[in-house]
């Protein structure tokens, strides 16, 4: 398996499934025992020289397929051998979907800048305090976050362009890896920035479309470097343990 430090989205695709693949093959062999651990994702990348995002990917196809759990702080584990039949069932990832969305909606901000009314940047507006409420909810589902990102597609004036970053966002929560990873995300307790989005709005209130697309696209970058930390096992044992440390402390002084 070549490297994968050139190339489009396409090729880390590719990769990625390539790697699943061989895992699988490696389970199906017996290489690993149920309930064993599979390698570090450092060593993965090493071994079949590709970056560590492609073994997240990876691991991810596995895990939506039943084929590993992946343990917090832990690692990966085999949970089951797969059969004659088992192949992993690619679907889109977080990071593709999330990829199309900085294409597809920076160049929408850019379009609603020009178009948008002033009821809907107040709209918009609404939306941003709205995400900034959701935050500071446990129970938050980043519907207002979705909302917004609607709102300023609707605010385009197309159609067709609404249609597809509705179902841009529709994939983000159907598509079973794509689910897994903004759950991992969840756990991580990774949410919208309020700032970031306050930046499109400023671009938008301007009728600014080249300062709109660059904070749409700023925006959408940083989600993917959320997605890369969501990801990361120490990561998210860290923000559970800095949660349950909160937890405890305010329970001590209650």
């Amino acid at each position: 398996m070549s490297g994968d430090s050139s190339g489009g989205a396409g090729r880390q695709d590719r990769l990625y499934q390539d790697l699943a693949r061989s895992l699988l093959h490696e389970l199906a062999a017996g290489k690993y025992l149920v309930g064993d651990r599979l390698p570090a994702e450092r060593e993965l990348a090493l071994q079949f020289n590709v970056s560590r995002p492609t073994v997240r990917e990876a691991i991810i196809a596995l895990e939506v397929q039943g084929l590993v759990e992946v343990r917090v702080g832990s690692g990966a584990y085999v949970r089951r051998h797969p059969g004659k039949d088992d192949l992993p069932g690619f679907n889109l990832s977080a990071f593709e979907l999330t990829e199309a969305r900085l294409l597809f909606e920076g160049e929408a901000a850019a379009l609603a800048a020009t178009q948008a009314s002033d009821e809907e940047i107040e709209e918009i507006a609404g939306l941003v305090q709205a995400i900034a409420a959701e935050n500071r909810d446990p129970k938050g589902k980043e519907q207002a976050d979705r909302a917004f990102h609607l709102a300023i597609a609707r605010a385009t004036r197309n159609g067709a362009v609404y249609e597809a970053i509705e179902r841009l966002w529709a994939l983000r929560e159907t598509s079973p890896e794509s689910a897994l990873l903004h759950e991992k995300a969840r756990l991580a307790n990774i949410k919208p920035v309020v700032d970031e989005h306050t930046a499109v709005l400023a671009a938008l209130r301007a009728r600014d479309a080249a300062a709109a697309r660059s904070a749409m696209r700023t925006h959408l970058a940083a989600v993917l470097d959320s997605l890369l930390f969501a990801t990361e096992e120490r990561a998210i044992a860290e923000a559970r343990a800095a949660a349950q440390q909160k937890r405890s402390r305010y329970s001590a002084e209650s």
